[in-house]
């Protein structure tokens, strides 16, 4: 069950920014480079009957830095292609919000986080509208619209079917080792997206890094990526990957910071409600995309054919970012506003996954990646229950066996491909 990026992708964005315009004077778009921000900037172009301009252009870029005024004055919509290559365009687009502020003027892209230049945060504070965009969904490579967070949320007996799932367990494998960067889906070799991984994270770290910061230990900066895949899912530990790569830990901390702000890897924060004096408030690490994890670790279908115990576990930690990530791609346009976090006390009772709504619902996540269920997978979600009452809407536990059930109140079990089927 290879799954390879179609050649025309729907993203299930298109119609998020859409009507992010209608109400916004500024919407950018950031996220990981070739992840399809381009693409979705023109087709939004496209359908207001503008060009875009493109700063990766040398050539539109010196004349944009050359007259930035010029080219955002207009009374259509201005789409700017990784406008950080010209920040006074940003002061210039200021100028005109203040001679007339209204919706749908800007559309913006860029690769690195929006928050990580001052210039870009103080330009055009309370103007601007963040949109992430991550790679292809496992539903937007099927041409389906995902909507299981709004029903986790929402009525989770919903999700509870007696159909069978038929994805097996080397289909899982295949999917999440392929990832969801669209470049990468359309090659047909392993080793071919191997290489391009490998081309990726060296066009990432020599050019979108040094744009943020001229590092003198840009070298370091792969080590660090690779010590953070071996932590993927678990909590953050800037301190063991200091030891194991014999840098200071304030040094490896920025260096951390830097990686996330180029979208390699991200960061989920403890769950914010203290239900006891034994949570631990560190944040988990997980990478921005499955199949990059899995490059980074060296995990192949041939390593997983093996079963050796490492690389099982490894894999289990990969399952779990996969499935986050898929959830975090869902909340970009799902109907109900979701926040995410995760749950562990000092003693190991912990929840991969907490989503919490706006007024105060809670559901809860746990991802294994094995064919069956065992009591002590609910150990988590059961503490997060017995704990909030009735703000607990529902508590799941996703696994790569093909039946969904109910164990108890509130708690059920579902293959891992209800999040997109």
């Amino acid at each position: 069950m290879a799954i390879e990026a179609p050649s025309i992708v729907t993203r299930h964005l298109e119609t998020v920014v859409a009507e992010r315009l209608r109400e916004e004077p500024v919407v950018v778009l950031n996220g990981p480079r070739t992840v399809g921000k381009s693409t979705l900037l023109q087709g939004c172009a496209r359908a207001h009957g503008v060009d875009v301009l493109d700063l990766d252009d040398l050539a539109t870029c010196e004349a944009v830095a050359a007259d930035p005024a010029l080219f955002v004055n207009s009374a259509e919509l201005v789409c700017i292609d990784e406008f950080q290559h010209v920040l006074p365009v940003l002061d210039a687009i200021k100028a005109q919000l203040n001679r007339e502020l209204r919706p749908g003027r800007y559309l913006l892209t860029r690769s690195t986080r929006y928050a990580t230049l001052p210039a870009a945060s103080q330009s055009l504070t309370g103007r601007a509208h963040i949109v992430t965009v991550w790679p292809l969904s496992q539903g937007e490579l099927r041409g389906q619209r995902e909507t299981f967070l709004d029903t986790l949320v929402g009525d989770t007996a919903r999700l509870v079917t007696a159909a069978a799932s038929s994805t097996s367990r080397q289909d899982y494998e295949q999917l999440i080792l392929a990832g969801g960067f669209p470049i990468a889906l359309a090659r047909k070799t392993a080793e071919s997206r191997r290489r391009w991984f490998r081309d990726f994270l060296d066009m990432v770290v020599e050019r979108d890094v040094l744009e943020i910061r001229k590092v003198r230990q840009r070298d370091v900066l792969p080590e660090i990526l690779r010590r953070l895949a071996a932590q993927t899912a678990q909590l953050l530990n800037p301190a063991a990957v200091a030891r194991t790569i014999e840098l200071d830990k304030t040094t490896v901390t920025d260096f951390i910071r830097l990686l996330e702000s180029v979208f390699l890897v991200h960061r989920l924060g403890a769950f914010g409600r203290t239900l006891s004096s034994r949570a631990n408030h560190s944040p988990k690490v997980h990478l921005v995309d499955s199949g990059l994890a899995a490059y980074l670790l060296g995990i192949t279908e041939r390593r997983l054919a093996a079963r050796e115990p490492s690389t099982l576990t490894e894999f289990g930690h990969i399952v779990e970012t996969f499935a986050v990530n898929e959830l975090m791609k869902q909340a970009g346009w799902a109907q109900t506003p979701v926040t995410f976090s995760h749950f562990r006390t000092k003693d190991g009772q912990e929840l991969d996954l907490v989503c919490e709504t706006e007024d105060g619902r809670i559901a809860g996540v746990e991802v294994k990646a094995a064919g069956r269920v065992e009591d002590k997978d609910f150990r988590g979600l059961r503490l997060l229950r017995d704990r909030l009452g009735s703000d607990f809407v529902a508590g799941v536990v996703l696994y790569l066996g093909a039946r969904s059930y109910t164990i108890e109140d509130r708690l059920h079990v579902l293959p891992l491909d209800r999040l997109w089927t």
